[in-house]
This record gives structure tokens, sequence and C-alpha cells, in this order.
């Protein structure tokens, strides 16, 4: 039996209209800049996103702005924040917004999710917090949160379920569903956080069914960790900074210096370049795409 759900909405949105933090993406963002904010905030904490965004929608505040761009521009303006790839993407959709949408971001859940480097998560994340339509918005945060209130589980499963959408869909409200949606993101990201809940500082903490079971442990898939010391998306990361930093291609050989492991880094420097990262000239140079 779900708890009831509308003290479920009315406690949570309560706790978040006092505890919301201000954040640059949120108010009076632009469509635009809520876009933007959900390409760089994935798996990446806001604490590391905010420069980065703020730069960004300064030098960036339209699609067409960015379109007009080269990409290797979008991709030293991306700076450290990581997964790279996502700048690429993001360039992609403000060259498809400005060709198909009159520079516009698109209203229509079907319309976003189109758009390239665009999934269902960014789809209705911008149509719920850009047009506060009326989606299931299902972030690590939000199913953290439902898994653990609603169903009595310390974590969800490796990748969203079908019933996890079915069980979200469910207990969306009638009417704010957008305030519901990222209020129940806030509280997973400030309260019930994945390592260290604060439930003495919950909302919820009287309903929730994980608590009222003993917190039981995870006992499902297994999840995946964020290894970093010594992978592939290190060296990568290595590289990628040494392009960025210098203004002209950079000599293969000053590559080289940047990580010991000649395997390792050929394979990184190839998947730079086969992701359209990077861009191999004569004489052994190499660049940002331009």
């Amino acid at each position: 039996m779900t708890p009831d759900t509308t003290e479920l909405h009315d406690s949570i949105i309560s706790w978040f209209d006092a505890h919301r933090r201000d954040l640059p993406w949120r108010g009076d963002a632009s469509p635009w800049g809520v876009m933007v904010s959900e390409f760089m905030l994935q798996q990446t904490p806001v604490s590391r996103v905010l420069p980065v965004y703020e730069a960004w929608i300064e030098r960036w505040p339209t699609p067409r702005a960015l379109a007009a761009a080269s990409t290797g521009e979008a991709v030293r303006m991306w700076g450290r924040l990581g997964y790279p790839r996502r700048a690429l993407r993001l360039h992609a959709a403000a060259t498809a917004i400005v060709a198909d949408h009159g520079g516009e971001v698109p209203l229509g859940y079907a319309e976003l999710l189109a758009l390239p480097g665009v999934g269902d998560y960014t789809a209705a994340a911008v149509a719920s917090f850009a047009f506060q339509q009326r989606h299931a918005v299902l972030d690590t945060n939000v199913r953290r949160v439902l898994a653990r209130i609603v169903s009595g589980e310390q974590f969800p499963a490796p990748s969203v379920t079908a019933a996890e959408r079915t069980l979200a869909a469910s207990l969306l409200p009638e009417h704010d569903a957008h305030r519901w949606a990222i209020a129940t993101m806030e509280l997973g990201a400030l309260v019930c956080t994945a390592r260290a809940p604060r439930c003495d500082a919950c909302p919820v903490v009287d309903t929730c069914r994980w608590r009222a079971a003993g917190y039981p442990a995870y006992d499902g898939p297994a999840r995946r960790g964020q290894a970093w010391k010594g992978t592939d998306r290190q060296c990568r990361g290595r590289l990628m900074a040494v392009l960025r930093d210098s203004p002209v291609p950079v000599p293969k050989v000053q590559l080289d210096l940047v990580w010991p492991d000649a395997i390792q880094r050929e394979r990184a420097l190839d998947g730079l370049v086969a992701d359209g990262l990077v861009e191999p000239l004569d004489d052994d140079l190499y660049r940002l795409p331009t």
C-alpha cells in the first residue's frame, strides 16, 4: 500500500519551500538555462557545476549563441566537469534547436527527446522545470527517495525499471507536479543522501518504510562504483587538460609526457579522436575540434 500521497506531497513540498537552495538554473532561468544545467549536472555535483554554468550562460545565453561557436570552444569551456562528450551533445542540441525550432527550446516532451543528446530523464526534467509540465523526473536522488520512503529499500536498482516508472507516475500530483519533482530531488540531495542520510531532518521520517523496516541493507544487483585513479577516464582527462590549456595545436610528444603507460595512453587518445573530442593534424599535432 502506497503512503498517503497528499501527505507526502504537502510535507515534502513544504520542506522544499523552506530549505531549497538558491541555484541560478531555478526561478527566473530561461528554458535554455535549465537545459544547460541538466546536461552539466549529469554525474557531476552542484559545487563543480556552478562556476562553469555561470560562465557558460554569460558567454552563450541562447542556443543560437552556442551553435555559432565551434565544438572545440564548447569543449574548452566545459573545462574539468568531466564526461566532455556532454559538451559536444549540448552543442549538437543547440544546433538542432536553431535549425528546427527557430532558436527556442521546444516545450513538448517528444520534441525535446528528439534533440541530440537528450534522453528520457533530460526531456522530462526540462519539460518539468522549464515549462511546469507533469512528468516523472527520475534522477538518482529522486529514485533513492522513492525507494526508501515508498518501497522500503536502501537503494533502487542500478537502472530505472518499469516498476519505478509506474510508481513515480502514480505519485505525481495533479497540480504542481514540477514542484514535487524538484522537491523530491532536493530532499535526496540534501537529506536522504546515499552515504549518510539525515533522517532527523526528513519531513516524512514517520512514514518512511525503509526506516520502519529497520534500515535493511541493499541486497540487489551490484551497484557500479566511480573508480577514477589509473583508469582510462583519468588518462583521457589528463590528455584533454593539455589540449584545453593550449591555444595552438599540441605535439604528440607533449601529450606523451602526461601518462606513463603508453598502451593505455594511445588507447585513450584514439578514443578521444573517435569521440570527436580531439582532432589529429599533420606532423603529429593534435587540437580540440574546430
